[in-house]
């Protein structure tokens, strides 16, 4: 396949204007396949931003980029318009402190984390292992939504190596600030048994709030609310006190509210809203609400004049 002039210009255009380039599907935020979600999640444990292009929106740059970085997959990295490569190469880097030089950043922190692995949990541990595969190890990697993921593989080499209850765990540098204080139980309740693990530093979990805390709240002044509802169903019952909206023109400045701002999220039942309080939770937010019941609660049980649908 031969890369048109028009094409070619936008990608240089794109590496130009930025620094440090991650050609993904979907974005760093809401990645839509497995190795853009692990490359955008190593970028975002050492930068605060970084620029990225959705190659599923822009099949013309998709296949482009492929042709002009001789590289056959997505994602593909580029730093100061160098190629790195792909998520699997970006790991390698990462480990090996090869990205930190690339991105100018000080020698990364190879302390390994301090993790609590309970008698019950090493127990469990040690008889999965027991198949294990010669030559494989024990891996822990925490995602930047603190999704904790074990798996067995190789060992790189790069790794940090910490050992709780007997158990020695390989982290990649990027899940180890994650980890640290990460505790591992195995519980055993009415749907079963398994693993349980907590860890501190995820943000807290998004809290049920009755419509009339929320009115409460909304007279001391002492809480955001961001309505989630299309524009068609905000029109036939605007939420009447001072609020945001959510959608594409104000989604970048909602994300960089301060991340310890309560937010309450309406919607017209409590579900769509749900998930949204759910996502800014994944980006750090911890001081979140949903508003039960949604606008539909709010005109039964506070101000019955509010049209309901």
């Amino acid at each position: 396949m031969s890369l048109s002039p028009d094409t070619r210009a936008r990608i240089e255009q794109i590496l130009g204007a930025n620094h440090v380039v991650l050609f993904m599907k979907g974005s760093p935020d809401m990645p839509q396949c497995g190795f853009s979600a692990k490359a955008a999640g190593i970028l975002k444990g050492l930068v605060p931003s970084f620029g990225h292009v959705d190659v599923l929106s822009d099949p013309e740059v998709r296949e482009g980029i492929k042709v002009f970085g001789q590289w056959p997959t997505i994602p593909q990295l580029y730093v100061g318009g160098e190629l790195l490569g792909g998520s699997d190469i970006i790991e390698q880097m990462l480990n090996s402190g090869e990205l930190h030089q690339m991105l100018g950043l000080p020698e990364p922190d190879r302390s390994p984390p301090a993790i609590e692995i309970t008698p019950a949990a090493a127990e469990a541990i040690s008889r999965a292992l027991e198949n294990a595969e010669d030559g494989t190890v024990l891996h822990l990697s925490v995602d930047p939504r603190f999704n904790a993921r074990f798996e067995l593989k190789a060992a790189s080499g790069g790794e940090v190596v910490t050992e709780a209850g007997g158990i020695r765990l390989h982290l990649d540098l990027a899940s180890v600030p994650r980890a640290r204080g990460l505790r591992i139980d195995w519980v055993e309740d009415a749907r079963g048994a398994g693993l349980a693990i907590h860890n501190p530093n995820a943000p807290a979990a998004v809290k049920p709030m009755g419509v009339q805390q929320l009115h409460d709240h909304i007279i001391a002044g002492t809480i955001d609310v961001i309505d989630v509802r299309p524009a068609a169903e905000r029109a036939l019952a605007p939420f009447p006190h001072p609020h945001d909206v959510l959608d594409e023109d104000s989604r970048e400045r909602l994300e960089a509210l301060p991340k310890d701002l309560p937010l309450a999220f309406l919607c017209h039942h409590g579900n769509s809203s749900r998930q949204a309080a759910e996502y800014f939770r994944g980006l750090g937010f911890h001081d979140l609400y949903n508003v039960e019941g949604g606008i539909d609660a709010w005109s039964v049980e506070i101000d019955p004049t509010l049209p309901r649908y």
